[in-house]
């Protein structure tokens, strides 16, 4: 996944071996590498976005899973959350590799854009397969990390571990409560290039949380700033005062797609979305030189009593 995991446990079960344990966190996630990295040239996802036009793919268990709600969350947040825009990504220089961060001509853009969209996938659901319809680029970073969280939480719970922490990349999930019997406490990030500090702090079991945020992947270029948050909607990258967004789910790779869609979204058009489905989300903004919070309330009402 191109980045660090751990996991803290809250209790461990009798006769418990760690590097047992370990051995088996790194094998669930090396499979997940193994489907859905598109940084490996032999995985499920590279070898589709190689294929040929029409070449069919029946998909492993997990990739079908995470592609089925990759593709739930493009259709309710309308494209601003779509698997497919890596191209886009790659274009601006935040892909794979070390391409370099240039501003792209418009008509680049635009000839780029027109390849990309979630409703391009030829997927049947039912069969689990998956059929290339020429040069379109599946990525699912935006949800696969989450995934991974929540594989590896699964797995803890499959071999009786009830108390955890699971980080990967800074996506986390937790269950029961930490060692002194308390609850997990997660801090929200300040935004800030060159250190880390919470601006917030919540307590909370049984439940995902992840943050996206344009404050450290950037580049600058002609007197602008760049994010590596690529709108799919408009090609570029966002240009709003969002600085971060943190959601709360059940699951982490539903608060890992909600934040990204949600970091692609406007505030305004963010906060509809989430108050109206009754959504845990926390976002900071950046008002001229200062930064202001804003919360949904059922993210209020987490922060107050540790449940959404």
């Amino acid at each position: 996944m191109g980045t660090y995991w751990m996991v803290r446990l809250g209790s461990v079960p009798d006769g418990f071996a760690s590097d047992e344990l370990r051995a088996q966190i790194e094998a669930v996630l090396e499979q997940v590498n193994d489907e859905m990295s598109t940084y490996r040239p032999d995985s499920a996802i590279s070898r589709f976005n190689r294929a040929e036009p029409g070449t069919a793919f029946d998909l492993p268990s997990g990739f079908a899973r995470v592609l089925g709600e990759a593709l739930y969350w493009a259709e309710q947040t309308d494209g601003a959350f779509d698997p497919t825009a890596g191209p886009l990504v790659n274009l601006w220089g935040f892909g794979p590799g070390d391409s370099e961060r240039t501003i792209p001509p418009p008509e680049r853009i635009d000839q780029v854009k027109a390849g990309v969209g979630w409703q391009r996938l030829v997927y049947d659901a039912d069969r689990a397969r998956l059929t290339q319809p020429g040069e379109l680029y599946l990525d699912l970073s935006g949800i696969a990390k989450g995934w991974g969280v929540d594989v590896v939480a699964e797995h803890l719970l499959s071999v009786g571990i009830e108390d955890f922490l699971v980080d990967i990349g800074g996506e986390l999930r937790v269950s029961g409560t930490r060692p002194d019997g308390t609850l997990w406490r997660v801090g929200i990030e300040r935004p800030a290039a060159d250190r880390r500090e919470a601006v917030t702090i919540v307590e909370v079991s049984d439940l995902a949380i992840a943050t996206s945020g344009n404050y450290r992947n950037f580049f600058e270029a002609e007197g602008e700033h760049f994010s590596h948050l690529i709108d799919p909607r408009s090609g570029r990258p966002i240009s709003h005062s969002t600085v971060s967004v943190t959601v709360a789910a059940d699951t982490a790779a539903a608060a890992d797609a909600l934040a990204t869609a949600l970091s692609v979204m406007a505030i305004d058009e963010a906060w509809r979305f989430a108050s109206e489905r009754g959504l845990a989300v926390f976002w900071l903004v950046a008002d001229e030189q200062a930064l202001s919070e804003r919360m949904t309330p059922a993210f209020e009402q987490l922060l107050n009593t540790g449940e959404t």
